[in-house]
């Protein structure tokens, strides 16, 4: 009997459409990547599994049987048993997912004496084991922890942990890897892939990214629209997709190799640097409670060129970014500007007002510089708008009418405002999927060949790093490990921390994803 056997499943938000008669199935043990662009269905897909649209006000049709359960016909009790003891789901963001007032290891035990009848202290022991088994360091200790006291990566692997106490047959995992870094990111992967191995139980992935589904899974399937538009195995779908938009979804996945990348314009002259940074330090905290963020960074970006800088979460790149643009101010070191400097940041959506229109927000910086009137700022912001692919009567929209990468447009376009000689990107690309991502690198590349900017592309994925930069600084705990032209760096990195970086970056070919997975285990044991 299949795990999953989903037949003409459809489901809607009102006048939305978010998924139109789905069908797929997974056999125990077997795993299956969902696959698509946001948008896609592929979340709303993986929620029917367990039944997580009841109660919303979604209106969903078809069959879904997921370990024997009916689960649109279930009660509430048989539900209830189907999570947690059967199917188990891991969710894209950890932190919200638990608890902030409860130790991660009650909050295991909590869902393991849910459905197993058994004492606080045995709940307890379980849920030590299974942060054990998840490699959790010293994990009796760390089980009395909160969910703050945890990394990002610490996090999603104490939610697998819950996840597993009861032994589950089946395991929904919607994109589990997002918002981690590449190292992180390829240590919850190849959990899973032990996990696997070890329980033997089947594994759905929920990924926008198609070599996390290449590292994972078994069979892929391809979703556009609400529609699945292509199945098959997963080496043979990657080698020859049969349809069209596969073909595009590979296309604009960022290859470490720098197969496809565009030609990159260069620095426009060898004299001095547009930003420089001369050994620069920043300290947060006093004392003993002091943390070097920067400790002692030297570089330089010239006009028309691109830095990518990479790193780990916590590695110091973010604050070295805020420096180079004047937002902190070092510790000791100095920044050198020789030219006008604007950032980029991760979120679009925190980094714009919701309660004013993208059009008063990319105005602020001609407002301030205080040279033109309110008809020419228009005039300008309008143009502006067009120049980063959006609509000049766009001006009077609010945020939350428009998508993540429109977003992130907005925010180029009121970088562009201040008439930057450079741009630092900080993150600029990580929360979209991979076609928006493209677009939006895209339309970087374009802005540079045509203003001659210089940019600071910082960003934890090495992949995308590798398409747009012509020069790359490795960091590591606040310091520059390494630093060279990209194609020197990525060809013959000499640092063991830039091979680590290198081997974490999935693998379109699930051969070569093994042979990364066996090369990351001998560089965790040297």
């Amino acid at each position: 009997m299949s795990l999953i056997e989903v037949k003409d499943l459809s489901i809607s938000f009102g006048a939305v459409r978010a998924v139109r008669n789905l069908s797929f199935s997974l056999e125990p043990g077997r795993a299956l990547g969902i696959v698509g662009e946001s948008g896609s269905g592929k979340s709303a897909s993986a929620y029917a599994l367990l039944g997580l649209h009841r109660g919303t006000g979604a209106e969903v049709s078809g069959s879904v049987r997921v370990a024997g359960v009916d689960v649109r016909e279930a009660d509430d009790a048989e539900l209830r048993s189907l999570r947690g003891a059967k199917a188990a789901m891991v969710f894209q963001d950890p932190l919200s997912s638990l608890d902030p007032y409860y130790a991660v290891g009650d909050q295991i035990a909590q869902v393991y004496r849910v459905h197993r009848r058994v004492s606080r202290r045995a709940a307890r022991a379980r849920a030590v084991e299974v942060l054990d088994r998840v490699r959790i360091p010293d994990a009796a200790r760390r089980a009395r922890s909160r969910p703050h006291e945890f990394s990002g990566g610490m996090r999603q692997r104490a939610l697998i942990a819950m996840a597993l106490a009861c032994e589950p047959q089946l395991l929904i995992a919607d994109e589990p890897t997002t918002a981690l870094d590449v190292t992180v990111q390829a240590q919850i992967l190849d959990l899973l892939h032990q996990l696997r191995q070890e329980t033997g139980m089947g594994l759905v992935l929920v990924t926008h990214d198609v070599g996390v589904a290449a590292e994972s899974v078994d069979d892929v399937l391809v979703m556009r629209a609400g529609r699945a538009v292509e199945r098959g195995p997963v080496g043979a779908v990657l080698a020859a997709p049969a349809e069209s938009y596969t073909r595009a979804l590979l296309a604009a996945v960022p290859r470490i190799d720098g197969a496809a990348a565009p030609a990159r314009p260069g620095p426009a002259d060898a004299g001095e640097p547009l930003v420089e940074a001369v050994d620069v330090h920043q300290v947060f905290g006093r004392r003993s409670a002091a943390t070097k963020a920067v400790d002692g960074v030297t570089l330089g970006v010239r006009r028309g060129e691109t830095l990518g800088i990479v790193g780990e979460s916590g590695s110091g790149k973010t604050t070295l970014g805020r420096m180079l643009v004047g937002l902190l101010e070092p510790s000791a070191g100095r920044v050198v500007r020789r030219g006008r400097v604007q950032m980029v940041f991760q979120d679009p959506h925190s980094s714009l007002n919701p309660r004013r229109s993208i059009g008063e927000s990319v105005a602020d910086p001609l407002r301030a510089a205080g040279r033109l009137d309110e008809g020419a700022i228009r005039a300008r912001v309008g143009e502006l708008l067009a120049q980063v692919g959006l609509e000049a009567d766009q001006y009077d929209r609010y945020p939350h009418e428009f998508s993540g990468g429109q977003r992130q447009r907005v925010g180029i376009a009121r970088a562009l405002a201040a008439d930057p000689d450079l741009i630092v990107c900080d993150e600029a690309v990580s929360a979209l999927d991979v076609t928006t991502q493209a677009q939006v690198t895209e339309l970087l590349g374009r802005l540079q060949r045509e203003l001659g900017l210089a940019l600071v592309f910082i960003a934890h994925d090495l992949a995308v790093v590798r398409q747009v930069s012509d020069r790359v600084a490795v960091m590591r705990a606040g310091r520059v490990v390494e630093e060279g032209p990209v194609d020197e760096v990525y060809a013959r990195p000499q640092d063991p921390y830039t091979r680590q970086l290198l081997a974490a970056v999935p693998a379109l070919d699930p051969g070569q994803a093994a042979r990364r997975r066996s090369l990351r285990a001998e560089l965790t044991t040297v």
